[in-house]
């Protein structure tokens, strides 16, 4: 039997990362595992080029708003941590993947297009071709399979 103890969740405050968990907080409940809060703090390139000292107000800022996510759900008697990076969304998710021992991500996708999303790349594509592990997408505009709360 597939057990979930360690469930992943990825957020960047989007409407589909906070569906993500939704999702997350469903599964948890159904399979008592534990939920990983993880935001990455994606600071530009220019900003490091031009030295401008953006990643503690922006790590403090994502702090905060990770918290009080973080806080609901440990209201609700979940098991949850969480932890706010610096670096490439991807490469962090993937790095804590392996770290965590997480048998499930579930995450969101901004479901970019076109020209967007060849510039800008797809973090959930990426995480889903490398993760070693199940790869749950909450797209923002898909039909609900949980109960609104």
């Amino acid at each position: 039997m597939f057990k979930i103890h360690t469930i992943l969740c990825p957020i960047d405050f989007s409407d589909a990362s906070r569906k993500a968990v939704r999702y997350a907080h469903e599964f948890a409940v159904t399979m008592r595992a534990q939920i990983f809060l993880l935001n990455v703090v994606d600071i530009p390139i220019e900003s490091i080029l031009n030295n401008v000292q953006l990643d503690e107000d922006l790590e403090k800022s994502a702090q905060e708003n990770l918290d009080v996510v973080k806080n609901e759900l440990l209201s609700e008697g979940l098991r949850v941590e969480s932890a706010v990076k610096i670096g490439d969304p991807a490469e962090v998710i993937i790095d804590h993947t392996a770290k965590l021992d997480v048998n499930l991500i579930i995450m969101g996708s901004h479901g970019k297009k076109g020209l967007s999303r060849l510039i800008m790349g797809s973090v959930a594509e990426t995480v889903l071709r490398n993760a070693d592990c199940p790869v749950l997408i909450v797209k923002k505009h898909e039909k609900e399979f949980i109960d609104e709360q």
